[in-house]
């Protein structure tokens, strides 16, 4: 599925290589004859939306609707993303049949020019963000399906060492978190009344004594694979009718991210940060059992469910770092609507979950 060449503007997107790329990922005997572009932009990438017409005689799947993925991974302030969400597409689970990934039919990744497409089925007109839809029971457990069978994959040292993906060193994992630590001052002197009494000195204690409990747990690789990191709403595409299938995408971490991690740290993304504190603690349980359901359908065997509470437990304050990040650089207003209940639901979830930071 990876033919080499980048595509960085849409002039490069002609018949003839969709043709191309169509007919080498075997979804195409024939010829395309024409394209039609609808151009989008997202947060780091620039998208398009393909309508393909195709010969009379041609043959094979023939996907009418295509999605163009370009992005340059060079963000202009030191950070950048690298060829992680090719390898997802391309490398990652292609041996999954049940992950939640939308067809790739192409996908390049050049780190000289610092750029990356993906060609992909346009599921637009049967699938919308899942921040569009109230979370249900039936979601939640699809989407415990999914990151099962991306988590199942990857688990253990073991397996991420094939992957060339090893455990996170100490200094890896207090980097993650000290990027972030900028983030709380600014927010505790403009946002302190919008949050509950004690939790400022939470705020506090998780960032003094949390790391140290997260870098001990690193010590044993049961339980860590490759995570996806950034599963909210924007990121899961739901049905517009039903629960099913759903799909997550744009894995694209930051030179800094964790990407070799507690698969609960995916859930915990999911339940804790996005969702209203009344449904998570209805749904959350069941949603975890049936996760853990799936992981022995998946091969893992040793993962107790004592050992999974324990490690959504451990994870669910880190919903903490990732909202004072957005405000690392100062006081980021702009996005409050986003920061804000993040970091509300967390330390929320935090108090309804005991959570002993000492």
């Amino acid at each position: 599925m990876t033919s080499g060449e980048v595509i960085t503007e849409l002039g490069q997107v002609t018949a003839d290589w969709l043709t191309a790329v169509l007919t080498r990922s075997g979804a195409l005997i024939g010829q395309v004859t024409a394209v039609d572009v609808e151009n989008g932009r997202g947060n780091w990438s620039t998208n398009a939306v393909l309508r393909l017409h195709y010969a009379p005689n041609a043959q094979g799947d023939r996907p009418e609707r295509l999605f163009l993925k370009m992005v340059n991974t060079d963000l202009g302030d030191g950070e950048y993303f690298g060829p992680s969400e090719v390898d997802y597409y391309t490398r990652d689970y292609v041996d999954v049949p049940d992950a939640p990934l939308i067809r790739c039919y192409d996908a390049a990744y050049s780190p000289a020019s610092q750029r990356y497409h993906l060609l992909l089925d346009d599921v637009s007109l049967t699938h919308t963000e899942a921040y569009n839809k109230t979370p249900t029971l039936d979601y939640g457990l699809a989407l415990a399906e999914g990151l099962a069978a991306l988590h199942g994959r990857w688990w253990g040292a073991g397996r991420l060492a094939e992957a060339n993906a090893p455990m996170h060193s100490p200094a890896f994992i207090q980097r993650f978190i000290d990027i972030a630590a900028p983030g709380v001052d600014h927010i505790l002197a403009h946002h302190a009344g919008d949050l509950k009494t004690h939790w400022p000195d939470l705020i506090r204690a998780l960032y003094h004594h949390h790391p140290a409990q997260l870098i001990q747990r690193a010590q044993d690789d049961n339980g860590f694979t490759l995570i996806h990191g950034d599963a909210g709403p924007y990121n899961i595409l739901v049905p517009r009718q039903g629960e099913r299938p759903i799909y997550l995408i744009d894995r694209q971490p930051f030179d800094w991210s964790l990407t070799t991690w507690l698969g609960m740290y995916d859930l915990v993304y999911a339940l804790v940060l996005d969702w209203e504190p009344d449904v998570r603690r209805r749904l959350e349980e069941p949603i975890l059992r049936h996760y853990h359901q799936q992981l022995r359908r998946h091969g893992v065997e040793n993962y107790a469910w004592e050992q999974l509470w324990a490690d959504y437990r451990l994870m669910a304050p880190m919903g903490v770092y990732i909202a004072t990040e957005y405000c690392r650089g100062g006081l980021n207003e702009p996005l409050t609507w986003v920061w804000l209940p993040m970091l509300q639901r967390t330390l929320t979830a935090c108090d309804d979950l005991g959570v002993d930071v000492l």
